[in-house]
């Protein structure tokens, strides 16, 4: 094993992380996205500030994009982490699959508001995005902006409570056990107002699935 290998194993294990993009088929996610819109690699270059060579690498598998690099992906062609991790729709459905996911064995994304810890993530070919978020936005300020994806998201509180803020509604307390199904393209953001960080779980479907 390289120094350079090691380097990031240890990296990875000081930091409580595990590598998030390589199951998760990113390189052919972004490339269906890129297609879909008819840019360039070019063009998303220009938007992301992410160099071609680096955006060709991607979506051919050669390198899995750093925490910055999809920080730049999302924030460059105006989708949100969920809609990024979208199984590409080229895809074949398969029967008889399951993935488990051992407690504290999913593959965390933190953002500045949230701590995202995706679910089973070894299925390339699902419906469905499962993930568990330590909410730790404690004011609506905090955010820059709405958060908003294709489909539609299920929501139950594990620990805490929330306020969830949406688009064309009043904010809305949730407390423990308190559940709540939306439009996910509908402008919403979470905030915790409990004393410890809120956890809730998250399930979202694409924008076909109905």
């Amino acid at each position: 094993m390289s120094a350079t290998t090691d380097q990031d194993a240890a990296l990875r294990i000081a930091s409580g992380r595990k590598p998030f993009v390589e199951p998760l088929r990113l390189g052919d996610r972004l490339k269906e996205i890129r297609l879909a819109n008819q840019w360039t690699l070019e063009d998303v270059s220009q938007r992301t500030g992410l160099a071609r060579s680096t955006l060709s690498k991607i979506e051919n598998d050669l390198i899995s994009p750093t925490f910055t690099a999809v920080q730049k992906l999302i924030n460059g062609l105006d989708i949100d982490l969920p809609q990024l991790l979208s199984p590409p729709k080229q895809q074949s459905r398969t029967l008889g699959r399951r993935d488990l996911t051992r407690v504290g064995d999913g593959q965390l994304h933190p953002t500045p508001t949230y701590e995202h810890e995706l679910l089973s993530c070894q299925l390339a070919q699902k419906r469905m995005i499962p993930f568990k978020t330590i909410v730790r936005a404690r004011s609506f300020d905090e955010f820059s902006e709405w958060v908003r994806h294709d489909g539609e998201e299920f929501l139950i509180v594990l620990e805490g409570s929330i306020q969830l803020y949406t688009e064309f509604y009043e904010p809305l307390l949730l407390e423990h056990g308190d559940s709540i199904y939306f439009d996910s393209d509908m402008g919403h953001a979470l905030v915790s107002v409990s004393e410890q960080d809120a956890i809730v779980l998250s399930v979202c479907t694409r924008a076909e699935v109905g």
